[in-house]
């Protein structure tokens, strides 16, 4: 490489990392704007109302009246939570969403999701300068991986809210672990632009690794999801058994998605990148016999790779065989989750074997 590259390629890593830290700069925004969509919507007329009817004290609550014209009134039925046929399910709606229904939450809900766009952007063209100035796919290191990984991960949140999908709820706990993601890895993952080992000189690595950083973005959702869905299902429990819930817990979990939508949410989610993460590994075994001579060397990311899909697959199988809904699968879909982490970070940090030339 000669000095003039050399030099346009160390500038090209700056602007990459004055990218990467300015989108962290919007995402911080976008953070706060949340808070105040989610604080304005507590004053929701709409939640407490519904609160009201379907809360412990509405048997004692007053009857709900409309007026009519000519000045008669009607008396309309209390809605309750009952439950289906089906073993924990309930015919509950979905929550009016973070804003709750008010016009200044909505505000603050639109102005979060225009910074996360303006965020998303910044950083995916922080990732393109980062493999400008490396002049290869920008996931050869941890750091790469992470900044990549967030970006896939809003991208995948962005495109579901254009396809009108309700995942408003998702907003304020991704950009949260999204700052999180990006603090550790400008803080103790960043690694100086650099060329590969010679293993990975290999068209496999824009195969392998990015459909491996894009479903662990999906996971990611779907374990959002699932973690939401424990918190949802104990608030409509405690409704159904007559006990009122704290004033801040029913601020919050009222405006979620009904528990079903958030199981069913999850669920969808998972089912649909599990095919991919099932390429993910099997492009992984064809570049591991291109490079290593061997498709499988029970190297440890290899093992927990296959302990992961293994996890998932259990997941997708007792859903669709043995009728498993709710927390169970929740419980379950988590620790698929948890494997895919520690496969990432654990095995990346503790454990070393070939996967490891590259550093962190």
């Amino acid at each position: 490489m000669t000095p003039l590259a050399a030099a346009a390629n160390e500038n090209l890593a700056e602007i990459s990392n004055y990218l990467i830290y300015s989108s962290m700069a919007v995402y911080m925004l976008a953070f706060f704007a949340h808070i105040a969509e989610w604080t304005f919507g507590s004053r929701s007329k709409v939640g407490r109302t519904a609160a009201a009817l379907t809360g412990a004290d509405a048997a004692a609550a007053p009857a709900v009246q409309v007026r009519g014209k000519g000045g008669a009134t009607a008396v309309l039925d209390r809605p309750k939570v009952t439950t289906r046929s089906a073993v924990g399910t309930r015919d509950v709606p979905d929550g009016p969403g973070a804003a709750g229904g008010t016009v200044q939450g909505d505000l603050y809900g639109r102005i979060a999701v225009s910074l996360t766009a303006l965020a998303f952007l910044v950083e995916a063209a922080g990732v393109v300068a980062r493999a400008l100035s490396v002049e290869r796919a920008p996931w050869g290191n941890m750091y790469e991986f992470s900044i990549t990984f967030s970006t896939v991960a809003v991208g995948v949140y962005l495109v579901l809210l254009a396809l009108k999908k309700n995942v408003g709820w998702l907003g304020l706990i991704l950009v949260t672990t999204v700052l999180l993601d990006l603090g550790i890895a400008v803080t103790w993952l960043y690694t100086d632009s650099d060329q590969l080992v010679p293993a990975l000189h290999s068209y496999w690595l824009w195969i392998h690794v990015s459909t491996a950083i894009f479903c662990g973005a999906v996971f990611y959702i779907g374990a959002a999801g699932a973690v939401l869905y424990l918190f949802r299902d104990s608030y409509e429990s405690q409704l159904e058994a007559g006990r009122t819930p704290g004033r801040f817990r029913t601020s919050v979990l009222e405006r979620l998605p009904s528990a079903a939508s958030l199981d069913k949410f999850s669920y969808r989610i998972n089912a649909a990148v599990f095919p991919l993460w099932t390429f993910t590994i099997i492009a992984g075994a064809i570049w591991a016999g291109d490079a290593w001579g061997r498709y499988w060397n029970w190297d440890p990311k290899e093992v927990w790779s296959f302990v992961t899909w293994v996890a998932y697959a259990c997941y997708l199988h007792a859903r669709a065989t043995a009728g498993w809904k709710g927390r169970k699968a929740a419980y379950l879909a988590l620790f698929a989750f948890a494997c895919w982490i520690w496969n990432y970070y654990g095995v990346n940090i503790l454990l070393s074997g070939k996967h490891s030339y590259a550093g962190v």
